[in-house]
């Protein structure tokens, strides 16, 4: 298996591939007795709800992102496990709420910190699917520890190219020779040459589309075997950057900030598109399962993107819908129906379930999964189930001492109770998706209910962090 040759540095400048992982790939791949799916997850960083063309938007047209829920299912109400970056993707990676391993908030970006990152406890989708002959890689933003025990090689990947950092600047050859364990500050980290396998190299070009590039070729490479591709953008996160040639497409937008946004949002749609169309030119897309969503809400203030969230209330880091339902499309096409407009509760947990039900994998008692396998449920097997009747949030308070909970949310149905500083609010997301009426003062025995259930929950996980959060390093 040889490395790709990159725009802006070649094979010899660093190597993308896992050593370590290359005979185990191929003497692993043995155990499959007919082709496997091919599982791409794409994750965009702080999009809002409402920019994506499948749930309503016309400003920023994105007809490729959309081919994947024309092509198969929208889910309305796709949520994510937590409303901010680096605990949403721990779930997501694992399938397991993160609170079940004491990752509630983001973690340090410490390199020397070995409790800053996803606990070597917990097992990636990509560990998973190793157990299938899947080859997987990593394309972006991985966010789980800059320390080397954290690295994807690590985690069951045999490819990697991004940062391992929770942002990075967007112009790369603008970026610096920073050696990532050497850096005093996340801003050193944001511009330091991005990583291929181990190694920081030096680099040309535009994140966005760097990143697509590398995910095509890695498609193209793997075409014959079952391969896990997680391509985690950082657009359209802050730094707000943007290329001419993306920027010309919005010139009608008046506010600079939308503007930019509304160019990242559409350098993520050209590189979806190039990646599906490889996989319509490789006759693949009957063999591939595809998941977008975003990893998180538009953040509305602290590092405020231009993102639109609307019709829900709030964004990033709330529990109110904003902050946790996000856009969230899925395909496998051949096998579940295309346009399918998904009503009921779905999580970006179900993502590792489905990865490892599709494949009949059995994963130990102490890794046991909280999402479920969709398939059946979109296919019309499970017909009358739904997959998730309750849902849980928690977002503790910033102190790695100190689990309070500062807010909570539950969800039962189309019931959601939500609690903000011990203020407890009661909504019916059936007839008011934008949580503007609350109805706890008429429905008390419902909101004890609900109260009940997320207490009998939050007892089953962790008691204190497990990790070292964001605020425990200078760069912090």
């Amino acid at each position: 298996m040889a490395p790709a040759t990159l725009a802006g540095c070649s094979a010899s400048d660093g190597e993308a591939v896992n050593p370590a992982s290359r005979s185990q790939a191929v003497a692993s791949s043995v155990k499959a007795q007919e082709r496997r799916p091919n599982i791409i997850v794409i994750l965009t960083d702080d999009q809002g709800y409402a920019d994506v063309g499948f749930n309503g938007s016309t400003e920023i047209p994105t007809p490729n992102i959309d081919r994947i829920a024309k092509e198969g299912v929208r889910f309305d109400r796709g949520y994510v496990s937590f409303p901010v970056c680096g605990p949403s993707r721990a779930g997501l990676l694992t399938g397991r709420y993160q609170s079940r391993f004491g990752y509630d908030l983001n973690a340090s970006e410490n390199p020397l910190d070995p409790t800053a990152g996803l606990p070597l406890t917990e097992m990636t989708i990509a560990d998973m699917l190793d157990q299938a002959g899947y080859t997987s890689a990593v394309m972006g933003k991985w966010h789980m520890g800059n320390h080397d025990q954290f690295h994807p090689f690590e985690r069951g990947f045999d490819e990697f190219y991004g940062f391992t950092n929770g942002g990075h600047d967007y112009f790369l050859d603008r970026l610096r020779n920073i050696p990532v364990k050497e850096a005093k500050n996340g801003g050193q980290l944001y511009q330091s040459w991005l990583m291929v396998g181990r190694q920081q190299v030096p680099t040309s070009g535009y994140l966005t589309d760097w990143l697509s590039d590398r995910a095509v070729d890695f498609v193209a490479r793997h075409k014959d075997k079952p391969f896990f591709l997680y391509l985690a953008y950082n657009a359209p996160h802050t730094p707000m950057q943007a290329t001419q040639k993306y920027l010309d497409r919005f010139a009608h937008i008046a506010d600079e900030r939308r503007r930019t946004y509304a160019a990242m949002v559409s350098a993520v749609d050209d590189g979806v598109g190039a990646l599906l169309d490889k996989l319509d030119a490789l006759d693949l897309a009957d063999d591939t399962i595809v998941f977008f969503l975003s990893d998180n809400g538009g953040p509305l203030h602290r590092a405020r993107n231009g993102s639109v969230n609307l019709p829900l209330r709030g964004g990033k880091g709330d529990l109110f819908e904003g902050g946790v339902r996000v856009p969230f499309a899925m395909r496998w096409t051949g096998r579940i129906p295309a346009g399918i407009d998904y009503p009921h509760s779905v999580s970006s947990l179900d993502i590792a379930a489905t990865a490892a039900g599709v494949n009949g994998i059995s994963l130990p008692a102490r890794n046991a999964l909280d999402g479920v396998n969709l398939i059946p449920y979109l296919t019309g097997k499970r017909k009358g189930e739904v997959p998730h009747q309750r849902l849980f949030w928690r977002y503790p308070s910033d102190s790695r001492d100190n689990m309070r909970i500062g807010r909570r949310a539950a969800i039962d149905g189309s019931d959601k109770l939500v609690e903000y500083r011990r203020d407890q609010s009661l909504f019916d997301l059936a007839s008011d998706i934008g949580e503007k009426k609350n109805l706890r003062s008429s429905r008390k025995v419902r909101a004890r209910e609900l109260d009940a259930a997320w207490q009998r929950w939050n007892d089953q996980m962790a008691k204190r962090s497990a990790i070292a959060i964001y605020n425990e390093w200078e760069g912090s």
